[in-house]
């Protein structure tokens, strides 16, 4: 008997990833973007946002007692830096650092931060891994929360899911079973998916919670904020400004694209992913939450994990769903010759205006 030996390189049909592609066709998923007028609009981001929160987890948390907690007060000169401990759920704690500008009428414009992957928030307040200051920017983040104080805003910047403080300690994994330590954000992903949940879900959840300490602050004028993230913080500001319609204004830098051609396209942490996102269609569908609140797009020439081509198509038929509220224009991008780093060249101009003259509170 002859046995023929298939060739998993030409036989697509032996790759499972090529059955799953052939379900990919976000064009026919149940909450994509179909408006075409405002009030059809506004009814489908009302049932959409829901289902969304519902499919990230976000309506499994309760919602805690924030009990703040001042932990230091530095003087950087032209501003404050606090640090902060808030609880954002029943076992949960975020660091968080204000940065307060001196010498600004009050109450001050907010701006949430939201940094990336690295080694976590200290990395956009200027400070090093270790906490020991620094005064120039550095890496890929370029110290952007520093830089929007510098703007004239007060700027939370929280310690994300699994970054800095917040990784998960696997010295007992170690200890115990001599087995090699997986990375924060994936364990704390595949955990979250087998109790129905997602690491995204934990950051939006985490960031409202942030947004709820800072109404409290007298000196700030939450009617003015907004957000501000790079990569995995770009992400982050993404979602919460879907789901959080508090945020007036946001700035997602090296991130917004399509599914298709950057996080299913390549390998990517495991926190950019959640069960049975597929049904909301893509990103260019997503924003239709955001709309007609401004958004500006950044995005780096030689960013090789979230592709030119594919940010300038998505920005586009992103105006298409700005259209229907007539506010095309509330669309920007900067298309910087860069890496996957922050730009600033527009951002912190466009929140400037974007968020308005000074309101009474």
């Amino acid at each position: 008997m002859t046995t023929k030996i298939l060739d998993g390189r030409k036989n697509l049909q032996l790759q499972p990833a090529f059955g799953l592609w052939q379900q990919y066709q976000p064009e026919q998923a149940p909450y994509a973007y179909r408006a075409r007028s405002i009030l059809d609009a506004i009814e489908w981001q009302t049932t959409t946002r829901l289902a969304l929160a519902e499919t990230i987890g976000l309506q499994a948390v309760e919602q805690p007692a924030l009990q703040p907690q001042l932990l230091e007060s530095v003087d950087k000169g032209d501003y404050t830096r606090e640090k902060l401990l808030i609880q954002t759920g029943t076992d949960s704690v975020m660091p968080v650092y204000l940065l307060l500008p001196r010498n600004a009428p009050q109450p001050l414009p907010v701006v949430l931060a939201f940094h990336g992957h690295g080694y976590g928030v200290k990395d956009i307040v200027g400070l090093w891994e270790d906490g020991e200051e620094r005064d120039s920017p550095d890496g890929y983040h370029k110290d952007f929360a520093v830089e929007l104080c510098r703007a004239g805003f007060a700027v939370a910047a929280p310690e994300i899911a699994c970054f800095g403080e917040r990784r998960t300690d696997f010295s007992y994994i170690n200890a115990a079973f001599g087995q090699t330590e997986p990375t924060s954000c994936a364990h704390a992903a595949m955990l979250a998916f087998h109790l129905g949940r997602s690491v995204l879900g934990m950051r939006v959840q985490d960031g409202m919670c942030l947004v709820d300490y800072l109404e409290t602050r007298q000196e700030l004028d939450t009617q003015r904020l907004g957000a501000m993230g790079i990569s995995g913080g770009g992400m982050h500001t993404f979602f919460s400004t879907c789901l959080d319609k508090r945020i007036k204004a946001c700035v997602v830098s090296g991130y917004y694209s399509t599914f298709r051609d950057s996080v299913l396209a390549m390998s990517h942490c495991a926190c950019n992913f959640v069960p049975g996102l597929g049904q909301f269609g893509e990103m260019y569908d997503l924003i239709g939450m955001i709309a007609p609140r401004p958004v500006l797009v950044e995005s780096g020439s030689h960013d090789p994990i979230f592709p030119r081509k594919a940010v300038e198509f998505s920005v586009e038929r992103a105006r298409e769903v700005y259209d229907v509220f007539a506010a095309e224009d509330q669309v920007q991008a900067d298309f910087f010759d860069g890496r996957h780093e922050i730009s600033g060249r527009k951002a912190y101009r466009f929140l400037q205006e974007k968020l308005g003259p000074q309101s009474s509170k």
